[in-house]
């Protein structure tokens, strides 16, 4: 009986939240049909999906498809993140763990830490140029914050009877750092990951306006330099269903890893 009240209870739910949806789809159609908005700053949402469709197989008007411009943006996510969190992850541990670790990063990161990513695009082109390797860095500072404060925040919040347990059987520093610390802090830095994705894919159309040919902040920006309100929020809707997809398989593989702990 509770199982069948459950399931009517979500339909209801995903019912409610269907409907709704499609009167944001009826009033966004009847304001730019109605003219409400001008055509060259709103388009309907049925010119949109003929956008979408037109961008698989028209490189017109970026000079690339949309799948080109989706694997660009992906491939700098992605190096940007994956930067962030082997260099993020670590150093939020050691500064939790190891006083003396905290005392001599912590200044240089509480400094570092308030500059939005965006203000450091000017000494990125001083120093890296405008490739790739700019663009994944600014991309690196917005997503490397919440790895470090997550990763330090998790092992700073280990049960201290755990520890005083580990040192009482002769574990010394290191070891317990490994065995109990980091496994205590894993909830935290998965948290802290999925915090430094979406930082991420925020930063990625600033990081794209780097002397970028390609990419969906590229083609966000084409769209907008040529009045193609279209093209601009088939761009936007493409960053949030990669966003998403992204934070979905994180989500998996931590319950994965979760899981994977609880069976040893």
């Amino acid at each position: 009986m509770e199982k069948a009240n459950y399931f009517a209870t979500a339909a209801k739910e995903n019912w409610i939240s269907f409907v709704s949806f499609l009167m944001f789809l009826l009033a966004w159609e009847l304001v730019c049909y109605f003219e409400v908005i001008g055509p060259y700053q709103l388009v309907p949402p049925s010119e949109v999906i003929v956008g979408f469709f037109e961008k698989l197989s028209d490189v017109n008007p970026d000079g690339a498809l949309l799948q080109r411009h989706a694997l660009a943006s992906l491939a700098l996510a992605l190096t940007g993140f994956v930067a962030a969190v082997v260099i993020g992850v670590p150093l939020g541990l050691f500064m939790g763990w190891y006083p003396k670790v905290n005392l001599l990063v912590r200044p240089l990161f509480d400094a570092i830490r308030p500059i939005p990513p965006i203000a450091w695009i000017p000494i990125a082109i001083l120093w890296l140029g405008i490739g790739m390797v700019a663009k994944a860095f600014i991309i690196f500072l917005a997503a490397f914050v919440p790895c470090v404060i997550n990763s330090y925040t998790g092992i700073r919040l280990t049960n201290p009877v755990l520890i005083r347990v580990a040192e009482i059987y002769g574990a010394s520093n290191f070891e317990t750092f490994r065995k109990i610390g980091v496994p205590s802090a894993i909830p935290m830095v998965f948290t802290g990951m999925k915090l430094s994705l979406n930082a991420a894919w925020t930063t990625l159309v600033a990081a794209e306006l780097l002397a970028a040919s390609e990419g969906l902040g590229f083609m966000i920006q084409q769209g907008r330099r040529l009045a193609r309100p279209d093209i601009i929020i088939v761009g936007m809707l493409a960053i949030g269903f990669l966003g998403a997809l992204m934070s979905w398989v994180l989500t998996q593989v931590e319950a994965r890893f979760a899981s994977s702990r609880r069976l040893s």
